[in-house]
């Protein structure tokens, strides 16, 4: 069983996951973490030095190594994971996928303290932000509406969110 986690950043994807893998018993696996360690840098510093389509290609052959893997586990994806290549393709086809669907307003809130830790946001600066996130949701919504169930994640304490996932599996 491969339990896939998608959604925007900050929507709770890795904090659910780590609850829910403990749940189930099974291995967590935070996508982002799983590549800064097989390419040894950050992923700010993939960006830095390598560059988006460098790290986007990685990305991908990531996801199909750990879906393909036969170890049952906990994904948790980037935010832009299943928007590139085949990847959402992968995903419905080798996982049950949850987007943790979050408001603009409480991605703000969650991201308006932590740009400096993420990439894409990092030089946006607050003022901008709110735009900037509902331009990417706009964007990237009708790949993460493909996932197999939505969990709404607004206004929510994270072991409802695992609650309401481990009623669906």
């Amino acid at each position: 069983m491969k339990i896939v986690l998608l959604g925007y950043m900050a929507s709770g994807k890795s904090a659910v996951g780590k609850i829910l893998a403990e749940r189930l018993n099974l291995q967590f696996i935070d996508l982002d973490n799983f590549i800064a360690e097989r390419e040894h840098l950050s992923i700010t510093q993939i960006f830095e030095t390598k560059g988006e389509i460098y790290f986007r290609k990685k990305e991908g052959d990531y996801l199909q190594e750990l879906l393909n893997f036969n170890e049952s586990s906990v994904i948790s994806l980037g935010g832009g994971t299943p928007c590139y290549g085949k990847n959402m393709e992968f995903i419905k086809n080798k996982s049950t996928s949850f987007y943790l669907k979050a408001s603009i307003d409480t991605i703000f809130d969650r991201l308006k303290n932590e740009t400096s830790q993420r990439p894409l946001v990092a030089a946006i600066g607050t003022e901008n932000l709110k735009e900037y996130i509902a331009k990417h949701l706009f964007e990237r919504a009708p790949y993460y509406e493909n996932a197999d169930h939505t969990i709404l994640a607004n206004d929510k304490k994270l072991n409802q969110i695992v609650e309401e996932i481990l009623l669906l599996i």
